[in-house]
């Protein structure tokens, strides 16, 4: 009898993953191809996309994505280097965070896929559920305006210091050795990490919750690598996609963290484990904080000084 021919439900990911970065590179080489469109269109020369790559924004990009590949996550780092040297918009960070982290995000998941045991159905099911979470909270997003974005990612932001300072205590749950859902189960992890795919497009994060939703439903946190890695490499280049469309990102900062971050997920694959993540993460945990304090403090000043300039609107 001939061999049986199975299918490698990760190898079709990862083949998939590979599908969405092609695609994604297609959408970010047009985007590129428009902006020096638009700077020619203004004073007959190109505005020169590339010649605003400098240093701090390579070094965001490095320093954030190596963090990243060891599970602090990338996305509220990200957003308090860019307001501390006022390299973006506020209302352009979300949709600059989904475009410049994406490739670097698409090896990762790459890579941990292929490294960290975990049941093909469970790991399909939550990337599922993100990607859709996604495409749907980015085009909401992407919609609103800049005072309710800072709002957004402020509480967001506290809710991500709260889960860090938490899993720093050692007071959520630490998982058990499960490397699969089934039933209830997976229909709360399904219906989780959609939710968490939806507050992406937000500029949240989704390494963090993820870990703490796959522990609290009794996996390996070991294993939510893959699942967080995969959900976020899959969901990150449609949300790219939808922000580039609506031109609210930054495209000189995006490729910064892009350029930046490939590198910095190569070097942090072979060292994971071997930092203090502890220390980092309560550093990190201060940071967001001081972050959202700052994001609240602009959109009250932005809203007083628009009542203040119109007072029928008050």
């Amino acid at each position: 009898m001939p061999p049986e021919f199975t299918v490698d439900a990760k190898l079709v990911l990862q083949a998939a993953l590979v599908v969405f970065g092609i695609v994604y590179l297609v959408a970010l080489w047009r985007a590129i191809g428009a902006r020096e469109r638009e700077g020619a269109s203004a004073d007959g020369r190109p505005d020169g996309v590339m010649t605003g790559v400098d240093a701090p924004r390579l070094a965001i990009g490095f320093g954030t994505n190596f963090f990243d590949t060891l599970g602090i996550g990338s996305f509220a780092t990200t957003t308090t280097l860019f307001r501390f040297w006022r390299l973006v918009r506020d209302e352009w960070i979300p949709g600059t965070l989904n475009v410049g982290h994406t490739l670097p995000v698409i090896v990762q998941a790459i890579l941990f896929t292929t490294l960290v045991p975990v049941e093909s159905t469970t790991l399909v099911a939550m990337i599922a559920a993100a990607v859709l979470g996604a495409w749907l909270g980015a085009g909401v997003v992407a919609r609103w305006p800049r005072q309710r974005i800072q709002m957004g990612m402020a509480i967001c932001l506290f809710g991500a210091a709260a889960l860090m300072a938490l899993t720093a205590l050692n007071l959520m749950p630490g998982g058990g050795e499960a490397l699969a859902l089934t039933g209830p189960k997976l229909v709360a992890g399904v219906v989780g990490n959609f939710v968490l795919g939806a507050l992406m497009t937000l500029g949240i994060g989704l390494y963090a919750p993820c870990m703490i939703l796959i522990s609290l439903l009794g996996m390996s946190p070991t294993s939510a690598f893959p699942i967080m890695m995969g959900s976020c490499a899959f969901l990150m280049p449609i949300a790219s996609v939808r922000f580039m469309k609506a031109k609210r990102f930054d495209l000189k900062a995006s490729l910064g963290l892009l350029l930046g971050g490939l590198p910095a997920v190569l070097i942090a694959v072979y060292i994971v484990g071997s930092l203090p993540l502890g220390v980092v993460r309560w550093l990190v945990v201060v940071v967001v904080i001081y972050t959202a304090s700052g994001l609240l403090r602009t959109a009250r000043r932005e809203r007083a000084a628009k009542l203040s300039a119109d007072p029928v609107a008050a």
